[in-house]
């Protein structure tokens, strides 16, 4: 059996939403899109969700084209949602360029999504310092190494890169990563999607007025 045949059969064999799923009422929700994120977030945490805080990242880059990949949450908050990464990176270079980002989490346990989409503003040095060692060491020593997205001569190259970069974290813990940049996509659109085994999607959508003067809400045909 050929690849493409595995494949083909493979992809027709995987079921979706083979579980009891949620319900969920649009009529009773939080007038502020973040605090209904953090119910459904802690929600996916207790059902078990696998890395609930890997979300999709979504930029354009300089021909306009759209490039995709996956990052992890690190906060929520009034501001918008929080992610990190090095100023040089592939995804800095596309928001330093067109401050603009769509994020997309899915939780397949609960056959839930959510989507958001703003503009994305940097923080503060100080910010992107504390961001960085709230987190494992092994974070800080991939921080250390730095160069992402640079094209990579060899994979000896990025080992003794890697060990160098873990020697020095484990050595000063207080070291930091100059282009390490804390980043934060301040809504102005969020929806969250509730599956339905019988496919009558819950869709519902915020929508930030004009002015920065509150949220409204509205369904979406699935």
């Amino acid at each position: 059996m050929d690849d493409e045949r595995r494949f083909q059969e493979a992809l027709r064999s995987v079921r979706v939403w083979d579980t009891e799923l949620p319900g969920f009422d649009p009529a009773d929700v939080p007038e502020e899109p973040v605090a209904l994120f953090h119910g459904w977030f802690t929600g996916a945490v207790e059902a078990g969700a696998v890395e609930p805080h890997t979300m999709a990242l979504a930029t354009v880059d300089g021909e306009g084209r759209p490039d995709a990949r996956i990052v992890m949450l690190h906060g929520a908050d009034a501001r918008g949602w929080h992610f990190a990464s090095h100023a040089g990176s592939a995804k800095g270079r596309q928001l330093a360029a067109r401050p603009e980002a769509a994020l997309t989490f899915y939780w397949p346990v609960q056959g839930r999504q959510v989507r958001v989409r703003g503009r994305v503003v940097t923080g503060t040095a100080e910010e992107a310092y504390a961001d960085l060692h709230a987190r494992t060491t092994g974070a800080l020593a991939s921080a250390l190494v730095g160069h992402q997205s640079e094209p990579l001569g060899s994979l000896d190259e990025l080992a003794g890169a890697s060990e160098a970069a873990w020697e020095r974290a484990q050595r000063e813990p207080e070291a930091h990563a100059e282009s390490w940049t804390l980043y934060v996509v301040e809504p102005v659109e969020v929806e969250f999607f509730q599956g339905d085994e019988r496919r009558r999607h819950i869709r519902l959508r915020y929508r930030r007025r004009p002015g920065d003067s509150g949220w409204t809400r509205e369904l979406l045909w699935p």
